[in-house]
């Protein structure tokens, strides 16, 4: 062997004996062939921006090639979600999915993918519960009190969320749907401005997520009386949930990395054992103590039946509100 060939050669083993210390365990039956590309449908600096950031950050070291942001803002979503959608499945393109591109925005409108069929969930890594605001001056004092007065004025309680389709916009109507009441659904451009809405007494509530709201609720002009997630939040662990409040709903903004159908299981066992290796990291442990909402861990599989159940859920809703 000549010389420069022999150096390649050990250059090669070193990269996959750095690979396996790295993520000991790990299948080494697949490796890029080129940087992969993790796709983000919103802007940079938004929520979904800085998860995929802090976990890249621990699963770097498992990849021998780059793992690259790539953020396809627009559409709540759904403009990433169709690219990847018809992506070669071969493990170089990946979706952080989970919220309304996955979940909510297809259920209320036609979209040019299949959110069920046309993807290969990996792993989630994060949920994030939804916040029932209410103003500091508004009546309502309680969740309970908002249900009163909606099933004393039916259709007429007002809430905002960041658009249709959004998730914001879909937790009331399975709020309705449970309670048996019907509430005025008012879109606005995005959570900012319709608790902006809420403050200016245009609106009754509106749902936010835990950034949105921080420093308004922190300054005492906004009431949180619930949350959407399965369990109180670390945050706010005196605001009771929907489901602690008799009613079944528990929606929480899922987010991990799904890649386009057809993935094959030697690529999916290779992200996905890289990417739930990076949870152990101090970055995302980080992050998960600012979120202040736990582990919140599933395989691909686990990953899509929350999803395909929540966007049956918003479909069955809407039905039902038609």
């Amino acid at each position: 062997m000549d010389p420069s060939a022999l150096r390649s050669t050990l250059i090669k083993g070193v990269a996959v004996a750095g690979l396996v210390l790295a993520c000991p365990g790990l299948a080494l039956a697949w490796q890029p062939t080129k940087p992969i590309q993790l796709v983000i449908g919103f802007a940079p600096g938004g929520g979904s921006d800085v998860i995929a950031r802090s976990i890249v950050e621990g699963a770097q070291a498992c990849y021998s090639q780059p793992l690259v942001i790539v953020n396809k803002a627009g559409a709540a979503g759904t403009i990433a979600a169709q690219d990847v959608a018809r992506s070669a499945p071969d493990g170089h393109t990946l979706l952080l999915g989970g919220g309304s591109e996955s979940t909510s925005v297809p259920a209320h409108r036609q979209t040019p993918y299949d959110p069920v069929k046309d993807f290969r969930p990996i792993i989630r890594l994060s949920k994030g519960s939804q916040y029932f605001v209410v103003s500091a001056t508004s009546p309502y004092q309680s969740m309970k009190d908002v249900i009163e007065a909606a099933k004393a004025k039916p259709g007429q309680l007002a809430h905002g969320s960041s658009g249709v389709g959004s998730l914001a916009h879909s937790i009331p109507l399975l709020l309705g749907r449970r309670a048996g009441v019907k509430f005025k659904h008012v879109p606005y451009q995005g959570g900012a401005p319709a608790i902006q809405a809420v403050l200016g007494g245009q609106l009754d509530f509106t749902i936010a997520g835990p950034d949105e709201m921080k420093g308004q609720v922190e300054a005492g002009t906004l009431r949180v009386v619930a949350v959407s997630g399965e369990n109180r939040t670390q945050s706010y662990p005196n605001v009771p949930t929907l489901k602690e409040l008799g009613y079944d709903v528990v929606v929480e903004n899922m987010k991990g990395w799904v890649a386009p159908a057809g993935l094959p299981d030697d690529i999916y066992q290779h992200h996905h054992d890289c990417f739930k290796k990076a949870m152990d990291h101090a970055a995302w442990k980080d992050f998960q103590a600012r979120q202040g909402e736990g582990n919140a861990y599933l395989d691909g599989p686990a990953f899509g039946r929350e999803m395909a159940e929540l966007f049956t859920d918003i479909q069955a809703a809407l039905k039902e509100g038609s």
